[in-house]
C-alpha cells in the first residue's frame, strides 16, 4: 500500500494526474444521470434496517433509478432525465406496428446503442439484492426495466413487468430470438453503419443523423416474414395480463413490499402498492423525489439505492 507521501507524489506526476483524471471522468460518468440529492443520514439506514429485520418475506419492486448508476438514464429524474434533456420521445406501441418508417428508425438507433447498453454491468444494488435473495428473506423481485441487470448481477425469481431488451419477437408468429443474434442479422445487412454513440437513451437507442436512418434495412421474421419487435412492453401497450397475475400471486406470499429507483408514475407498477395497500402490507421506499406511493408508505428514505443498500442486511 502506497504512504500518503507516496501517494502525493504519484498525483503529482504527470502519470498520477492522467490515472486521477481517468477515475474522476468515471465516476463523474457512472452518476451522471443521477439527479442532485443529499447523502443519506444514518438515522434513515437504522430506520430501513428495522424494517428489514422485521419482515418476514420481502417483495422488492425496481425502477429505473436503480440502473441510473450503472450509466443508463431514465426518462423523468429531474434535470438528468431523457424528458428534462431532451425533445426525444419514445416511440408509442401504436406508431412501431403501423410504420415502417418508424421501425426503421428504431432499429436504426437501437443497432447502434446495442453494444453499449448490453455491455452495462450491475451496481452495488442490483448486487446487494441478489445476496439478500440467497439469504432466503427476499422473496422476489419485481423490476420495471428492461435491462437485464438484476439477472447479471445473480439474482432468481425476478419478473420483468416492462419484458426484455434482451429477447426479440415475431408480432405475427411469437418466434422469439435472442437481440444478440438479431444483432448479428442486422450487421450483415447494414455494414456501411458505423457510427459510435456518445451516449444512450433509456432503453439503448441513441441520436443518429437522418441519412443513416434512410439507409437502414430492418429483416422480417425469419420463420413467417412477420414484424419484428423487442419483447419490451412499448409506450401505449399492455403487460401481458398472465405476467400481472404472476407477480400477484408472489405479493400474495409476501408481509413487506421495499419500493427501490421508482417515482411510480406508470400504474403498472403502481397497481401492486394498490394490492399491497388491500393485503395489508408494510411498506416503504428509497428513492430520490417524491412518489406516487408516498401517502401508502411508513416512510421514504430521499436517497440513491447504490449509496443506501450496501449499509443494510438482511
Amino acid at each position: 500500500m502506497l504512504s500518503f507521501s507516496c501517494w502525493r507524489t504519484f498525483t503529482r506526476s504527470s502519470f498520477g494526474v492522467t490515472c486521477h483524471r481517468k477515475v474522476l471522468q468515471r465516476c463523474c460518468a457512472k452518476f451522471a444521470f443521477v439527479p442532485q440529492h443529499n447523502p443519506c443520514q444514518e438515522e434513515s439506514v437504522e430506520r430501513l434496517q428495522e424494517f428489514l429485520e422485521s419482515a418476514r418475506r420481502l417483495f422488492v419492486l425496481t425502477g429505473a433509478g436503480i440502473s441510473t448508476e450503472s450509466g443508463i438514464p431514465d426518462y423523468r429524474s429531474e434535470g438528468v432525465g431523457l424528458y428534462a434533456t431532451s425533445s426525444k420521445r419514445p416511440v408509442q406501441f401504436k406508431v412501431f406496428m403501423e410504420s415502417a418508417k418508424a421501425r426503421q428508425s428504431y432499429w436504426a438507433r437501437n443497432f447502434v446503442g446495442w453494444p453499449r447498453f448490453s455491455s452495462i454491468q450491475p451496481n452495488a444494488a442490483h448486487l446487494t439484492l441478489a445476496s439478500w435473495q440467497r439469504s432466503g428473506h427476499l422473496h422476489c423481485v419485481v423490476t420495471q426495466n428492461v435491462d437485464r441487470l438484476h439477472h447479471k448481477a445473480g439474482s432468481t425469481n425476478v419478473h420483468e413487468l416492462h419484458g426484455t431488451a434482451f429477447s426479440v419477437m415475431c408480432m405475427q408468429c411469437h418466434r422469439a430470438v435472442a437481440r444478440h443474434s438479431f444483432q448479428e442479422r442486422l450487421k450483415k445487412l447494414n455494414p456501411h453503419v458505423t457510427e459510435r454513440p456518445k451516449e444512450i437513451r433509456p432503453d439503448g437507442d441513441v441520436e443518429l443523423p437522418q441519412e443513416a436512418v434512410d439507409a437502414f434495412r430492418v429483416p422480417s421474421c425469419e420463420s413467417c416474414g412477420g414484424i419484428m419487435k423487442p419483447d419490451i412492453v412499448f409506450f401505449g401497450d399492455n403487460v401481458p395480463q398472465p405476467r400481472v397475475e404472476a407477480v400477484r400471486r408472489d405479493l400474495a406470499q409476501c408481509d413487506s413490499l421495499l419500493i427501490l429507483g421508482s417515482s411510480l408514475f406508470v400504474y403498472s407498477g403502481y397497481r401492486f402498492i394498490l394490492a399491497g395497500v388491500e393485503q395489508g402490507l408494510r411498506m416503504c421506499a428509497v428513492n430520490i423525489g417524491a412518489t406516487r406511493a408516498d401517502k401508502h408508505l411508513l416512510f421514504r428514505v430521499d436517497a440513491r439505492c447504490g449509496e443506501v443498500l450496501p449499509r443494510l442486511t438482511l
